[in-house]
């Protein structure tokens, strides 16, 4: 069976540690499989200043095309403002693709990234080579969700992304020939405010379950320098932080607050480690978790590292951690797509979210019991989570077969590979 072709758009690609490309790298051993034949475009690392974590490379499948752009230098962009991937690689990615379209067939082109700007090109080739696209919304594009919160709170440049959100996503959208979202909602608002892609067709799709990474942690552990605190209990969150998450997280420093008071002696075991909660450049990121913990005086059983650390160091310290914290954003639309690398961790998991958030479904789905939302959840639960964790008396929870396949990464691909086949059909009617 002679296999249909993909070029799929990823501006972060391994070896950059980048959140968004994490769904491309887990599915490219899967797509020839299901009929797919895969090609990567990226951005050459020599344009980006992301963390990079060469053992990512381990991951990807030796026998798939890597095609690399350039972009404009961000050194000199950014005197005047412009650090975006996507507006700086723009101009290079239509030049090459241009280029690669006409000399090699395609069936279909799919942009998997949160560098949505580069989308806009999806509309010209399929207007100039007749390839359809697929766009994968891991986040919102444009979106109304800061316009109401203070500007200490909104992300910085706020004032022109949201103008620029506004004026490219309907030029990406209104010609798309299929969508795939980890979030209903997502999808949802965005057939809501484009009518004209109502038919085209969709998926809610979340990241999966990618058991190698495990692997390559376990064998690469000595690599990386121990980030926890010896001789304590360490609970450990890996992951962006941000005003969003303080109703996640407040539940938590409330109870530790009490526990403080009155079981001094066990609750002084705890080391709570909020690794990588900032996006900004290394030493630029500013604390969003430790104001909050001083709110409630527990900042001294608290630590907060802004910096982003690399893939596979993140899950070596989550293998050492004694047990693991999730928290997701106030944002109902918000999926934690993060909650996967936790779960092959197989640690006692504590985890707090939006009552909205499917993330607590999936958690229940694995078998996990310790999922809760911040409106419902009770300060006895969290004690009595940390309190068993202190007395060894935790069971570390058995995940469910079922779920573990339904939520691999490879039964993900397939889910993406059908998505494509309806939406090749959907161009051609």
């Amino acid at each position: 069976m002679e296999l249909k072709k993909v070029l799929i758009i990823s501006p972060y690609f391994p070896p950059i540690n980048a959140a968004d490309m994490h769904r491309v790298r887990t599915s490219l051993s899967y797509f020839a499989a299901q009929g797919w034949e895969a090609q990567v475009v990226t951005v050459d690392v020599a344009y980006t200043d992301m963390v990079q974590d060469e053992l990512l490379l381990q991951s990807i499948p030796v026998e798939i095309k890597v095609h690399k752009v350039k972009a404009l230098n961000k050194r000199w962009t950014g005197k005047l403002g412009l650090g975006s991937l996507a507006l700086r690689s723009l101009w290079y990615y239509k030049k090459y693709l241009d280029q690669l379209l006409k000399a090699e067939h395609f069936d279909l082109i799919y942009f998997s990234t949160t560098q949505f700007p580069v989308c806009v090109l999806g509309a010209h080739w399929k207007k100039k080579f007749n390839v359809p696209y697929v766009i994968d919304m891991q986040d919102p594009w444009h979106s109304e969700y800061y316009q109401d919160k203070p500007k200490n709170q909104r992300p910085a440049k706020y004032w022109f992304s949201y103008r620029l959100n506004k004026y490219l996503e309907p030029l990406a959208l209104k010609n798309v020939s299929g969508l795939i979202s980890v979030s209903a909602d997502y999808i949802t608002g965005l057939k809501q405010r484009y009518p004209q892609i109502k038919d085209v067709p969709s998926a809610v799709i979340t990241f999966g379950l990618f058991d190698k990474d495990a692997e390559i942690a376990l064998a690469n552990q000595n690599k990386f320098p121990k980030l926890l605190s010896p001789g304590f209990i360490n609970i450990v969150y890996a992951g962006r932080g941000g005003a969003d998450m303080h109703k996640a997280i407040t539940p938590l420093f409330s109870a530790l607050a009490e526990g403080l008071k009155n079981n001094q002696e066990v609750f002084n075991r705890f080391r709570f480690h909020f690794i990588g909660t900032s996006y900004a450049a290394s030493g630029q990121g500013k604390p969003t978790i430790l104001p909050l913990a001083q709110q409630f005086a527990v900042e001294g059983l608290v630590t907060e590292i802004t910096d982003r650390i690399s893939y596979y160091h993140t899950l070596t310290t989550l293998q050492q951690a004694d047990a693991l914290f999730i928290a997701g954003s106030d944002d109902a639309k918000y999926t934690a797509s993060k909650i996967y690398p936790y779960l092959m961790m197989k640690k006692p998991l504590l985890a707090i979210f939006n009552p909205a958030s499917s993330a607590i479904g999936i958690l229940k789905d694995f078998g996990i019991n310790t999922a809760y939302s911040y409106t419902d959840i009770k300060s006895q639960q969290v004690n009595g989570f940390l309190t068993e964790l202190a007395n060894g008396t935790l069971s570390v929870p058995q995940l469910s077969a079922a779920a573990i396949n339904e939520h691999s990464a490879e039964t993900k691909t397939l889910k993406q590979c059908r998505l494509f086949d309806e939406a090749l059909a959907y161009h051609l009617k």
